[in-house]
């Protein structure tokens, strides 16, 4: 079932984010700072994938995406972007049996047409086996950018309700449906490592109100300390929506609103 976006609807405070996104950066510095080649960093980076995905499952974190792979990352060296392609279609073989044992729903974001066969079919089959799953949505975003996302949804939008596109104008409550992270709410915390200090074409969309992380951290260094200090600083932000410090106060919420229906 769709979720309602942050600006139709104002999320319930946690103290827990129930949906983290976080861009991956760092590992070919992590690897230069070694003299190692950067597939090296890329590697060490799975792992730092592994411990996050275990501790956002442990501190019942609902969702967490992580962008893996940007519609520019094509751009790269062919030969990073084929280890690359490659160091997926064995993570998708030796990864996704342990997220099912784990209660753990896999899916990816992004345009798969790019992907070879192989790749397209592991995917396909991941998604199907964790399906029914309940414990943490685990989305891969690769081939992804957020731009086309927005396209893609006003072009799925176009197909299912061309009638939609006659009238005045498209409200987010008929926009948001077609979104490719639709089954999941927004984005409550971002974190990027490495030290960069923007989005980068990532969940565009969806990170209207989303709480920005940076922290100099490289990737394959990111640990379930590290998540911790990110969680640390989300509980000290006060997210309004819109709202006044001082209407937050009245509520009893000071340090995240509770959603008020009409």
């Amino acid at each position: 079932m769709p979720h309602p976006s942050s600006t139709l609807e104002i999320p319930e405070p946690q103290d827990v984010p129930r949906h983290i996104a976080i861009i991956m950066d760092g590992n070919g510095r992590w690897a230069r700072q070694r003299h190692l080649p950067r597939f090296a960093g890329h590697k060490r980076g799975l792992n730092a994938v592994r411990v996050t995905v275990k501790a956002c499952a442990e501190r019942g974190v609902g969702f967490l995406t992580l962008f893996a792979f940007s519609s520019e990352n094509w751009r790269r060296p062919p030969d990073e972007v084929a280890l690359l392609m490659q160091l997926f279609l064995e993570a998708l073989e030796n990864e996704v049996q342990k997220l099912h044992r784990n209660g753990i729903r896999f899916k990816l974001i992004g345009e798969r047409a790019a992907f070879d066969p192989r790749l397209r079919s592991l995917i396909a089959e991941g998604e199907a086996l964790t399906a029914g799953n309940t414990g943490l949505t685990l989305t891969i975003a690769a081939n992804y950018g957020g731009r086309w996302d927005i396209l893609k949804a006003l072009s799925r939008l176009a197909a299912a309700k061309p009638e939609a596109l006659a009238k005045d104008g498209i409200g987010e409550e008929e926009l948001s449906p077609y979104l490719s992270t639709s089954y999941a709410p927004e984005p409550d915390l971002f974190i990027r490592t490495g030290g960069e200090r923007r989005a980068s074409n990532f969940l565009l969309w969806q990170m209207a109100y989303t709480e920005l992380y940076f922290t100099d951290t490289l990737w394959p260094n990111f640990d379930a300390a590290a998540l911790e200090a990110a969680f640390a600083a989300y509980r000290t932000r006060e997210r309004r929506f819109g709202r006044t410090t001082e209407q937050l106060g009245e509520a009893g919420t000071a340090s995240a609103p509770v959603a008020p229906r009409a």
